[in-house]
Order: C-alpha cells, then sequence, then structure tokens
C-alpha cells in the first residue's frame, strides 16, 4: 500500500494519468462531433482540442500541481497562462511533424509519436516553472 500511495503521490505520475484522460477527451470529442454532427476536421479539431485544454487546465491546477492561485483574478491570470503555453507547444507540434514529413521525410504518423515526447516534456515543464508557480 506504501508504493500505490508513493506513486499516486507522485506529480509526474499524475501528470501522466491525466494527460491520457486528456488526450481521451481530445479524441473522443473530435469524433463526436465528426460524426454525430458532420462538423469539417478543422472545426472539430478546434473543439476537442479547446475542450481537452480547458479538462487539462483543471486536472493540472488541482490535481497535479495543486494550485496556490485564489480567487477569480488569480485563477484567471492562471489559466490564460496555461492556454498560451498548450497553443505554444501546439505550434511547435504542429510544426514538427510538418518538419518531420516533408524535410526529413519520415512517416507522418512515426513523427507524430515522436514529437509527442517534446510536447509531454514541454507543457510539464511549462506548467510547472511558468503557470503552477508559488
Amino acid at each position: 500500500m506504501k508504493i500505490i500511495k508513493k506513486i499516486i503521490d507522485n506529480a509526474v505520475f499524475r501528470y501522466l494519468f491525466f494527460g491520457g484522460l486528456a488526450t481521451l477527451v481530445n479524441l473522443g470529442v473530435y469524433y463526436l462531433f465528426r460524426l454525430l454532427f458532420y462538423l469539417d476536421i478543422v472545426t472539430s479539431n478546434i473543439i476537442s482540442v479547446s475542450a481537452a485544454i480547458v479538462f487539462a487546465y483543471f486536472t493540472n491546477a488541482f490535481f497535479v500541481f495543486e494550485t496556490k492561485a485564489q480567487g477569480y483574478k488569480e485563477y484567471s491570470k492562471e489559466f490564460v497562462k496555461f492556454v498560451g503555453v498548450r497553443l505554444s507547444t501546439m505550434v511547435i507540434e504542429v510544426g514538427g511533424v510538418w518538419f518531420m514529413a516533408e524535410v526529413v521525410h519520415i512517416d507522418d504518423k512515426i513523427g507524430k509519436i515522436l514529437i509527442q515526447f517534446i510536447v509531454i516534456v514541454l507543457n510539464y515543464i511549462f506548467s510547472k516553472f511558468l503557470v503552477f508557480t508559488k
């Protein structure tokens, strides 16, 4: 039981767990809007990524990094920083996959998987040191 508690108390473990859930939110919302509402790819993607960012903010704020923000103003500032960081890593992801596919000539699916490691690490570092600071 001590080992399980130690794992659950580990912020990196919690980050990976809730990040996996955010990925499921992203994919689930995307397919919902594509298959049930017949929205186009771009619109569905914007909605799904937005939902994942909101979900990720709340799970990261309250379960992973245990925010110290108090009041609307502090939460709003933290949320804006979080979204800004996530939008910047989205640019890195999109650009990185394009670069790997078009310049390095790696299959885009492999490039996407490889870039995910970079994005996950950057999101963790940015969240820990830029967004959820004490």
